[in-house]
């Protein structure tokens, strides 16, 4: 199969979590949300997120594993919105998602959890 149709299910929005507990009545800043991006492919992929006009690069999902990385709540803030590229390395290959829209619920908020930074260690 082409990478870009292995790409196109590779990348996957998985929750939004605050990392932080906040009271309910607090109007601190926006939760984190954890990404999670799984490559399918055996081809390193770079991992961008697009939002409010913007192309922010989040790091690199090499191929056959999975990353998980934390966004600042900031960037989903004001539209909740945002769409993930991914940019095959050594290839003019390119997977883009359609618009992804990030809820937080207040469980989220509730409950912090913290995501392991070295998945399987």
């Amino acid at each position: 199969m082409r990478p870009l149709l292995l790409l196109c299910a590779a990348l996957i929005v998985t929750a939004a979590c605050s990392h932080r507990r906040r009271a309910a009545t607090d109007s601190g800043p926006p939760p984190d949300v954890t990404l999670q991006v799984t490559n399918h492919n055996f081809l390193d992929v770079t991992v961008f997120v697009l939002h409010d006009g913007q192309r922010l690069r989040i790091g690199l999902v090499t191929g056959s594993t999975t990353q998980l990385f934390v966004l600042p709540g900031r960037m989903v803030a004001l539209s909740h919105e945002l769409a993930l590229l991914g940019d095959v390395v050594g290839s003019p290959d390119f997977a883009r998602t359609e618009t992804i829209i990030v809820q937080v619920s207040a469980a989220a908020r509730r409950r912090p959890r913290r995501p392991s930074r070295f998945p399987g260690w």
